[in-house]
């Protein structure tokens, strides 16, 4: 097998996220099966247009506002001898029409689709030429194998026509070993709320701030970690003191490097995502392999991420004050935390890279076996 993947970023981005680390996990082990797989993605400034990562060869085109114009001419130039068996097309921002361009057979994996949601983070002409660009997906990869990372993001292509005979599900996995299990003994010694991820408006970490703010008017004496970083973040802060949290009960702690995420996992007490619409939501299970459960919003990808009642609690999105009562019940409760603390441990252990990579490798080998 010699497939070529095309992904917006690598690992080594410094916009990477979750659909770097399915690339990394699920191809690199691929590659170290003894696979041949090329990667066209984008570049940034300073980084070298040619690597090797994880097993697999990485080249880079462009940057991200480029890349979608760039990559086809690069493909079928550069690598022109390459007779892949297949082409691989990772969907996670816009299409890349690969069926009309592609040197081999085209096989789509999708993250999740912005839809409307992209109206509430980009700019009106940038997310409008973002939504009209989703609009023909059934069209031009109509009849391909479908890969989605989720039972929300393959609901999501069949309500936009596309046939779901020919989707197939694989979740993400998770590295169970670099998560271990936390305590309750280890935990902060303060009622803690854990935010995780990009600071960007669609994520609504204003509904956190919002709802920890009704907590503490309450009595509940929580406060809020926000690890990441992004261009909301000054946007964020206006809201910390709208909403009179003071006396360090928000901290945004920036970026925070592998090992420091892993601790603030472990050592939270609650876990928390709030976005309108996610793929998968990582985040959520690598909370509960450390044993933290997660409030969420009951929104596409996140559901499937979060058990209701077993590992968390899902809550209407946008309703502050549902939130504010999940997040409150479990700071409240130890036994209700460690119960789902565990059972959240369990599902992750369900959830590995190796079973996504094997699954992964029969679905593209059926696809070059079903091509014309």
């Amino acid at each position: 097998m010699n497939l070529l993947v095309l992904n917006w970023l690598d690992r080594n981005n410094p916009g990477a996220g979750g659909a770097e680390i399915h690339l990394h996990e699920s191809f690199g082990r691929l590659a170290g099966a003894g696979w041949k797989v090329t990667v066209v993605t984008s570049g940034w400034p300073g980084a070298s247009p040619r690597t090797e990562l994880d097993g697999m060869e990485i080249h880079r085109v462009g940057d991200r506002y480029s890349y979608p114009v760039r990559v086809a001419p690069f493909v079928l130039d550069v690598l022109r001898n390459h007779r892949f068996s297949l082409v691989v097309e990772d969907l996670n921002k816009v299409p890349l029409l690969s069926p009309r361009w592609a040197p081999a057979p085209v096989l789509l994996l999708v993250h999740h689709l912005f839809g409307g949601t992209v109206f509430q983070e980009a700019a009106l002409p940038l997310a409008l030429t973002t939504w009209l660009m989703e609009r023909p997906l059934p069209w031009i990869y109509r009849g391909l194998p479908v890969i989605a990372v989720s039972e929300s993001t393959r609901s999501d292509l069949i309500c936009r026509g596309m046939a779901p005979e020919r989707i197939e599900v694989i979740e993400n996995g998770i590295d169970i070993s670099h998560f271990p299990y936390g305590p309750q003994e280890e935990r902060f010694p303060d009622p803690t709320v854990l935010y995780l991820g990009r600071l960007k408006r669609y994520k609504r970490v204003d509904l956190v701030i919002r709802a920890v703010a009704r907590l503490r008017e309450g009595g509940v004496p929580a406060r809020l970690l926000i690890a990441g970083k992004g261009d909301h973040r000054d946007s964020l802060e206006r809201e910390v003191r709208r909403s009179g949290l003071g006396g360090g009960a928000v901290r945004f702690l920036g970026y925070v490097p592998e090992k420091e995420k892993v601790e603030l996992l472990r050592r939270a007490w609650v876990h928390t995502l709030t976005s309108p619409k996610e793929g998968w939501g990582i985040a959520n299970v690598e909370a509960a392999a450390c044993g933290t459960p997660t409030v969420a919003s009951d929104s596409p990808g996140l559901r499937d991420s979060v058990l209701h009642g077993r590992t968390g609690f899902l809550v209407p999105h946008g309703d502050v004050t549902s939130l504010a009562e999940g997040l409150g019940r479990l700071l409240g409760d130890p036994i209700l935390r460690r119960r789902m603390g565990e059972a959240g441990r369990r599902f992750a252990e369900g959830l590995s890279w190796d079973r996504t990579a094997t699954r992964l490798g029969l679905a593209l080998e059926a696809a070059v076996a079903s091509s014309p």
